[in-house]
């Protein structure tokens, strides 16, 4: 990615369904979103994690893989397999039925899709056997040489979702012993017993990252991925390198203003000490796997990665390493492979953050996070806001995450104080805000033009503060089937001509050139 001024847009790919997609945003959708993008002067897109998630999770962090995309992404109109099977006049009524509520909901129905596409591209891996590998054609020699080029992380993982599929999709800590611990003489019989299913799973990361190269090729914006600081325990990274792995403590957060017992997020701990002692091989091959993906990546809890705060069932925590030399030497180490991986790196360094991580981020010219509500001078009477032209040029400037309110939402619950502070700002109180005023249009893009003509050399913005719409990409700590499941109001294919998004293109590239925030 350039490193001059940039602006990028935070949206989810299950967000941005299509016309076309069944239900949930499908991997040609990012082109789609892409087009309107441009118009609105964006240069790069910031998505969440596509990690292949277990059946049942909504949440893009509790991942079946740190390596593989999830299948649910992959668009069937774009599998040559399941157009000449007919495409979707290959589903039965109810099936079709399933297929077009899905696509009315305003939310994504997991559950439904997968079902779908599961039944699909099962159909469509036997065409591909019997009429592609069985003929040794073109595209089975591609398929062959994806296995060979990928098989540093395919393999196993292709292995883990065979026996997990086996297995009822129960943890991998309730196999067979055998195969828990990975006996080599039962790992033969298992590979040799699920041939097929395994070569199925391979099949479906084929599709995938041949519509993911498409897509970068067309896309014409930067595309930025997500660096999850944990995987989930029931995972083919936990189960393939357990060494690396605690199973009887797990990661959180400590107590702070947020919570006041901390968080514990039930995954799984790191040994740093083995980690170390094996040259942190799994997390360079992550980083390998995510410059391959992207053009760059966000590095989630950057903090983590200095110090973890573990968990032990006695109930016990404290803070892995212990000795802050010991945490900045492993955090700049991280920090260096994740730079040398060759993609461009932000890293999100919120919450209570020790001075010693932001200084190895400054010396690693890694850009943090500055959003605009938390970025007052909390030791000064009346907490000033810092001035926006003022923030580091090596910074992300932003309104909120994925795990925050929306900006809307922030500003109908904040304090009086609060919004009085903000509108002492220069830039916002010219724009005509008052502090008693309701969140509408002239507030949104007060908000959105200071962090424009910001210092930081990006800014990223989440889609629903844009738009200036209340509803929320992820509620932290709501684990139901509504979480996580947000999608665009229109499909993504009408930005373009809807009048609205059409608006906000204007107003956005108008920003972006009064800015000097450059195109892809």
């Amino acid at each position: 990615m350039p490193r001059e001024r940039q602006a990028g847009l935070l949206v989810p790919l299950f967000s941005i369904a299509s016309h076309e997609s069944w239900g949930v945003g499908e991997i040609p959708d990012i082109v789609r979103l892409a087009a309107w993008m441009r118009t609105a002067g964006f240069s790069f897109l910031q998505m969440l994690p596509v990690n292949e998630m277990a059946e049942g999770q909504n949440s893009p962090y509790s991942a079946l893989s740190a390596m593989a995309i999830d299948p649910i992404f992959i668009a069937p109109s774009a599998v040559p397999d399941v157009m000449a099977l007919g495409g979707e006049s290959i589903l039965d009524q109810a099936e079709r039925t399933s297929l077009a509520a899905a696509r009315r909901s305003g939310a994504v129905e997991y559950g439904m899709v997968r079902a779908l596409k599961a039944r699909v591209f099962r159909a469509a891996f036997d065409r591909f056997l019997a009429q592609e590998r069985g003929r040794r054609t073109a595209r089975a020699a591609r398929f062959d040489a994806f296995r060979d080029r990928e098989g540093w992380w395919l393999d196993e993982y292709a292995l883990f979702r065979a026996i997990h599929a086996r297995e009822n999709r129960r943890h991998w800590l309730e196999w067979p012993a055998g195969l828990r611990d990975r006996d080599a003489a039962a790992l033969a019989r298992v590979r040799e017993q699920l041939a097929g299913d395994i070569l199925f799973y391979q099949y479906l990361q084929w599709l995938a990252d041949e519509q993911w190269l498409e897509v970068r090729r067309a896309a014409r914006v930067g595309i930025f991925g997500d660096f999850p600081f944990m995987v989930s325990g029931d995972s083919a990274d936990v189960w393939s390198r357990q060494q690396d792995f605690r199973m009887d403590a797990s990661v959180g957060a400590p107590p702070d203003a947020f919570s006041e017992t901390g968080q514990d997020w039930g995954f799984p701990a790191y040994r740093w000490r083995e980690i170390a002692a094996g040259n942190y091989e799994w997390l360079a091959n992550r980083a390998r796997r995510s410059a391959e993906l992207y053009d760059g990546f966000r590095v989630d809890h950057l903090v983590g990665f200095f110090r973890t705060y573990v968990r032990e069932a006695n109930g016990s925590a404290a803070f892995v390493p212990d000795d802050q030399a010991e945490q900045t030497a492993q955090g700049e180490r991280l920090l260096a492979l994740f730079t040398a991986s060759g993609a461009r790196v932000i890293a999100e360094d919120l919450g209570v953050i020790p001075d010693f991580v932001r200084q190895a981020l400054a010396r690693a010219n890694v850009p943090g996070y500055k959003v605009l509500r938390w970025e007052r001078e909390w030791e000064e009477d009346g907490k000033p806001f810092r001035d926006p032209h003022a923030y580091p040029a090596c910074a992300v400037a932003t309104t909120g995450t994925h795990d925050t309110e929306t900006v809307a939402e922030w500003w109908d619950t904040a304090p009086i104080e609060e919004r009085e502070a903000l509108v002492r700002l220069d830039s916002i109180r010219e724009a005509g805000c008052d502090a008693r005023m309701p969140f509408g249009p002239q507030l949104r893009d007060a908000l959105l033009s200071v962090l424009f003509a910001s210092a930081a050399d990006i800014v990223l913005l989440p889609i629903h503060d844009v738009f200036g719409w209340r509803d929320r990409i992820n509620t932290p700590a709501v684990i139901d089937e509504r979480n996580w499941t947000w999608r665009l109001p229109w499909p993504v294919d009408d930005l373009q001509t809807e009048p609205i998004a059409r608006e906000r293109a204007a107003f956005l590239r108008a920003q972006a050139a009064r800015a000097g925030r450059g195109q892809w």
